[in-house]
Parts: C-alpha cells; structure tokens; sequence
C-alpha cells in the first residue's frame, strides 16, 4: 500500500506499527455490534489514497462521512502544513447517530492540540464527541490508556475488549 512520506519515516514512535494488510484482517467484527458505528483514524495521505474506506470495509462497515480535526495550534507555519487530521466515519446495520447530529458529507471539529500529551492518543475531547453522537456500547482500538465507560484494546491498554490478532 504504502510507507508514509518524508516526515513519516524520520518520526521515531513509541510503539510498534502493523502494515495496513495486518489492520484490515483484524477481526473487529467480533467486537462490534451489527448495529454499529465506526470513527477510523486516518492520516491525511491514507485517507486520500482510500485506504481508510478500505479498512473500514474490510472490517463490515460502509463510510458514510468525514470528521475533520482542524488544529487550532498545528505548531507549522507552512501554507499545507499538518492543521488538520481525518476521521472516516463508517456505519454497519441501522444504528442512528443521536438527535442534533446529521452525518451528512463532512463534520468539522475543532479543538486545540494540546503538546506534550500521549503520543497518537485519541484526545478525551474527541472521545466526548464520539459519545455525544453515538449511543455506543464505546470500543477504542490501538487504545494508548483507558477510558471509563469503554471496552479498549491495544498493546499499552488494559485490553477489556477481547480481540484476537489473526494468525497467518
């Protein structure tokens, strides 16, 4: 599929990543309901070249929209610097978003980036969003700590939600 741009492969992570191959065969659908929504964090050029749409159905779910973290404070001062990371939104069965949310097209959302946190975690105001939106039962994959409230699963997190890595 790919391997990230210039910037990508000079960031030094603190964990361990998978290829995308790996990602779409996680077996998701055993820990997500047939009434489901799905908020697939993306990077801006997985997210232009489809592969999120392409996990996303690959794990049962049909892409139904974008929300857009624009970054108040993205810390670059170039024209196309990083202000903003993607979020597919995917849905599988009928379950509705909440009243006063219609997921038509893009949402944009806005929230200061806060530095200094816990590198690639989900910010606590995104997973309010998420709340507020979806009724839930809540599941955070390649979770960087745990929420109250919600099943997580990832290599540092307590692992309450059982997915089992598929082996080939």
């Amino acid at each position: 599929m790919g391997k990230g741009g210039r910037r990508a492969r000079a960031t030094i992570l603190p964990y361990s990543l998978m290829d995308l191959e790996t990602i779409a065969d996680l077996p998701v659908v055993t820990v997500a309901d047939d009434d489901a929504h799905l908020f697939l964090w993306s990077t801006r050029r997985g997210f232009r070249e489809g592969w999120a749409a392409w996990v996303a159905r690959a794990w049962g779910f049909e892409p139904i929209g974008e929300v857009i973290w624009g970054l108040r404070n993205p810390g670059f001062g170039t024209v196309l610097g990083n202000d903003h990371e993607p979020v597919l939104v995917g849905r599988r069965g009928d379950l509705p978003f909440t009243t006063g949310f219609r997921m038509a097209g893009v949402h944009f959302w806005r929230q200061t980036y806060d530095h200094g946190k816990v590198h690639s975690a989900k910010p606590e105001g995104f997973l309010d969003f998420v709340e507020q939106v979806s009724p839930g039962p809540y599941v955070e994959l390649f979770s960087r700590r745990h929420r109250m409230g919600w099943d997580v699963w990832g290599s540092e997190s307590a692992n309450t939600a059982k997915l089992a890595l598929c082996q080939t």
